[in-house]
């Protein structure tokens, strides 16, 4: 498990901005600072996949270089993963994508399901696999559309990517994930009665993309 936090980089400023109450009221830099920790997960995550010496043509001459040799396919939640998702599609550019909504659907006596709608994407057998989430808090949601994936597909690895993480999200996800490796920006310790992280930073989403109805 990575967490970033544990490390003295730039990284940390983008995400103290993520949590910085007055900097979140700008949505369009809260989106850009999920950008760039998703370049910084994929940067981090590229670092474990295999390469292989390739050589090209210079103007003056041929060099070689270790490039990656496969990439990896990029899955995120709908809509807080957005950005998140485009900042490791910047680095992993020649990457395939596939989306999955869900959501928390809340019942009349204050307790959630996840609903999930659909799961858009391409074949994922025997494929490096990246789904990224902005926040694991009970991290229900990340299991069940991982163990659908994991139940259609042969996925060769996967690697769940979160900006922040509860404890117990932590632990539901090793729990049900045993394969699944883990990159985080940090982990909370607490949570409300309605599942919030706490400290946390907030709704994602609505940061990200406005208020929704």
């Amino acid at each position: 498990m990575f967490v970033l936090t544990k490390n003295s980089t730039i990284g940390n400023n983008f995400l103290a901005e993520l949590r910085d109450a007055q900097i979140q009221q700008d949505s369009m830099r809260f989106r850009r600072n999920m950008e760039r920790l998703g370049e910084i997960f994929a940067y981090e995550i590229s670092k474990t996949l295999d390469f292989v010496e390739t050589e090209f043509e210079t103007p003056l001459g041929t060099a070689s270089v270790q490039v990656v040799e496969n990439y990896p396919v990029l899955a995120t939640i709908l809509r807080a993963g957005l950005p998140l998702h485009q900042g490791l599609l910047n680095f992993f550019d020649r990457a395939d994508s596939s989306f999955i909504a869900a959501y928390r659907k809340t019942g009349k006596d204050g307790k959630f399901v996840i609903q999930k709608e659909y799961v858009s994407g391409p074949n994922l057998d025997g494929k490096i696999v990246i789904v990224a989430d902005p926040l694991l808090a009970t991290g229900r949601s990340m299991v069940l559309t991982c163990k659908e994936l994991l139940d259609r597909y042969k996925i060769k690895q996967l690697h769940v990517v979160s900006l922040i993480a509860s404890t117990e999200g932590v632990a539901h996800v090793k729990a049900n994930l045993p394969r699944a490796r883990l990159w985080l920006g940090d982990i909370d310790e607490e949570m409300t009665t309605k599942a919030y992280i706490v400290p946390g930073l907030g709704d994602a989403g609505d940061l990200a993309y406005g208020i929704k109805d």
